[in-house]
């Protein structure tokens, strides 16, 4: 077998079933496996998949185990040449594994590799390359300093600022999202550090990979989505104490004593100054806001819908049951058709969006491929709430905000 994919499901089951349609697609013409492992999720996940996806392996966990014990737990039965840790809020475009195995065998399998990473709303996540944790590092990421300087050697190294997102790199970190590893790598080097409770897995998974001799690299000749981000808001002092925690817990585990009393020092100081920062940066977001109102275009359509009409039509009937019956529609085809308000050229869509009032675009899978919907969002304006709805599924899933947990539309009826 050459690929197997691992997923772990918890409470995300409308964003899995889409990443699980777009595997099936990305799997075509490669001979791989899909684990799923569900943490005792409570949202009705076994209910939802116990009919459905017979082909794949799916794990029901009484315990809610983490991230890195579950992880570990499918690694033990994976029986793919190949491992990709894979987040279930995520959509892969048709070629990606085809690209990324076949980087990592020009390079003799001695690396593992991770990915270019989008939000929903087609932002570039700089999490999709890092350096490893120093002291300094971290104290200017927490602290602000890293922002105020995106492209700085020294202030943003720890995204690694100063190497373009459009070309490959060797890098420290890969992502946990999406981190391909030949088997091999992990029967020399291990699963991941089940010591870690959030954020951290992965970047001492990074190290022990590099720790023993392979490299890591991030590809940027395909690129997934990724809807939620982080699940903990990433402005929040919650978060700066949460990633402070997992760094402890890595320094002190690969640098030693001396490294990590230096590292704490420098992370008391970061919190404070994030403090500060995200005070002052409240008080200019709203003064902004109450300072530049924006105007929208004169138009009547609210929501754009970019499919074929079946694909339209099932669209509007989940809006429907969320009681938003009366909105405006607009639809582009991807194939020319009769209709009056269809319009054939997909490249005309940011012409459509500067002449007309659209709110919400609806991108559907099925006549177009995930890839291209994934190359589109990546190139619009992001200002408009951008959603997904696959072929099949159940739901019409999008992300207004990197740091903020995804949205869904179901089947639900909405009183």
């Amino acid at each position: 077998m050459q690929l197997s994919v691992i997923i772990i499901n918890y409470n995300v089951k409308y964003f899995l079933e889409q990443c699980l349609f777009s595997l099936r697609k990305a799997l075509k013409n490669i001979d791989g496996e899909i684990i799923v492992i569900d943490n005792n999720s409570k949202d009705g996940s076994f209910e939802f998949f116990k009919n459905r996806f017979s082909d794949l392996n799916f794990i029901w966990n009484k315990t809610n185990f983490g991230f890195a014990k579950a992880n570990n737990q499918a690694l033990k039965i994976a029986k793919g040449e190949y491992i990709l840790f894979l987040n279930p809020d995520t959509i892969v475009p048709e070629d990606c594994f085809e690209k990324c195995i076949s980087f990592i065998n020009s390079k003799n399998n001695h690396c593992a590799l991770g990915i270019k990473m989008i939000d929903g709303s087609g932002n570039f996540l700089k999490e999709s390359k890092r350096a490893f944790p120093s002291p300094a590092t971290s104290f200017y990421k927490l602290s602000g300093f890293s922002k105020l300087f995106p492209h700085s050697k020294t202030f943003s190294k720890y995204h690694l600022g100063y190497l373009s997102e459009n070309a490959n790199h060797e890098v420290d970190v890969l992502a946990g999202a999406f981190m391909m590893i030949p088997k091999k790598i992990l029967d020399k080097v291990g699963g991941f550090d089940e010591e870690f409770f959030m954020y951290g897995e992965d970047i001492d998974l990074s190290f022990r990979i590099k720790k023993a001799g392979f490299k890591n690299y991030y590809f940027a000749e395909s690129s997934i989505v990724h809807f939620k981000g982080e699940s903990t808001k990433k402005g929040s002092l919650n978060y700066v104490k949460i990633f402070y925690k997992a760094m402890s817990v890595f320094v002190k585990k690969h640098y030693g004593g001396k490294q990590a009393g230096l590292f704490s020092f420098f992370i008391q100081i970061a919190i404070l100054l994030r403090a500060a920062l995200a005070a002052a940066s409240r008080l200019f977001r709203r003064k902004w806001k109450d300072e530049n109102e924006t105007r929208k275009p004169s138009g009547k359509y609210s929501i754009l819908i970019v499919g074929n009409e079946s694909e339209s039509f099932k669209v509007k009937n989940l809006l429907a049951h969320h009681g938003r019956k009366n909105e405006s529609y607009m639809r582009i085809a991807i194939q020319k058709e009769s209709n009056l308000e269809s319009i054939d050229i997909l490249n005309e869509l940011e012409n459509i969006l500067k002449s007309t009032a659209v709110e919400e675009i609806i991108f559907c899978e099925g006549e177009l491929s995930f890839k291209k919907i994934i190359k589109t969002i990546s190139q619009i304006s992001k200002q408009i709430n951008i959603q997904i709805f696959a072929e099949g599924s159940h739901a019409i899933i999008g992300s207004n905000h990197k740091d903020f947990a995804g949205n869904f539309i179901d089947q639900t009826v909405q009183i």
